[in-house]
């Protein structure tokens, strides 16, 4: 999977230095995997849950959310955002 972008999470890790080690480990399983659909997705992180039409996943023991839209055929994997869990709970993130 072809990660895209890394600043997002080089940002975010900056901001909040916890994050850090989660975020690392997620991006370097993310990028070692070749997914074909959601359900494939939650065999490696089991939390993902589908908010259309993006895959958000649980960091760091739910602490963090990070936002990805997948493109499954071109093996891609776009970072929109990352948050703290307050943040993504106002849901100002979605898409209109």
């Amino acid at each position: 999977m072809h990660v895209i972008s890394h600043k997002a999470i080089r940002e975010f890790k900056a901001a909040r230095p916890d994050a850090g080690p989660a975020l690392d480990n997620w991006y370097r399983v993310s990028a070692g995997c070749k997914w074909k659909s959601l359900p494939e997705v939650r065999e490696v992180f089991g939390s993902a849950d589908w908010v259309k039409p993006y895959v958000v996943f649980d960091i760091a023991g739910n602490k963090y959310r990070l936002i990805a839209e997948i493109n499954f055929r071109s093996q891609t994997l776009f970072i929109r955002h990352i948050l703290t869990h307050q943040e993504y709970a106002k849901g100002k993130w979605k898409k209109r």
